[in-house]
């Protein structure tokens, strides 16, 4: 599986649909179908622009510090939300980007080290849970429509102000 690897994809991909759900995590995942004019999917972009996915599967994690507090504990969860995802990425369908998410905290009076054997354990089980729950089935394939969420830049006006020579913006012709 591929990372995602800018905001715009990670916005599009939690604007998707939610696919499982487990006590600490939840599962976003968008699916897309190839655009009329890139039939082979090698993209998935409006014409003219930049892909925002290009073809195959997707992946990114998302671990909030309000439910990890210690950079220690943030990078251990990652790296098996990472791994147990790698794992399924044969059920994930092609063309299809997922994000999972930390949504509440592990107790850390249960788990009092970040790197415990004990937390590594209670993150995958629940992780496998998560992809085993997961219902691929209540993905809408969205397809020929730019992916680019509100906010991201991604839409430009098609004539910009132009300055006038004394400095103020007028509207351009």
């Amino acid at each position: 599986m591929q990372r995602l690897q800018n905001s715009a994809q990670f916005q599009a991909v939690m604007q998707g649909s939610i696919v499982g759900r487990t006590p600490h995590f939840v599962l976003h995942a968008l699916h897309w179908l190839p655009a009329p004019d890139d039939p082979a999917g090698a993209g998935f972009a409006a014409s003219g622009q930049r892909p925002l996915f290009r073809a195959g599967r997707h992946c990114g994690v998302l671990v909030p510090k309000r439910w990890a507090r210690r950079a220690v504990t943030r990078s251990t969860i990652k790296r098996q939300m990472r791994a147990v995802a790698a794992a399924h990425a044969g059920q994930v369908p092609e063309q299809t980007a997922v994000v999972i998410r930390l949504r509440s905290a592990f107790d850390r009076k249960r788990f009092i080290s970040a790197t415990s054997d004990a937390l590594r354990v209670a993150v995958r089980t629940e992780l496998e849970q998560l992809f085993a729950r997961a219902c691929w089935q209540d993905l809408h394939p969205v397809a020929g429509v730019p992916l680019h969420p509100a906010g991201a830049g991604a839409a430009s006006t098609p004539n910009p102000p132009a300055a006038t020579p004394s400095g103020t913006m007028r509207a351009a012709p």
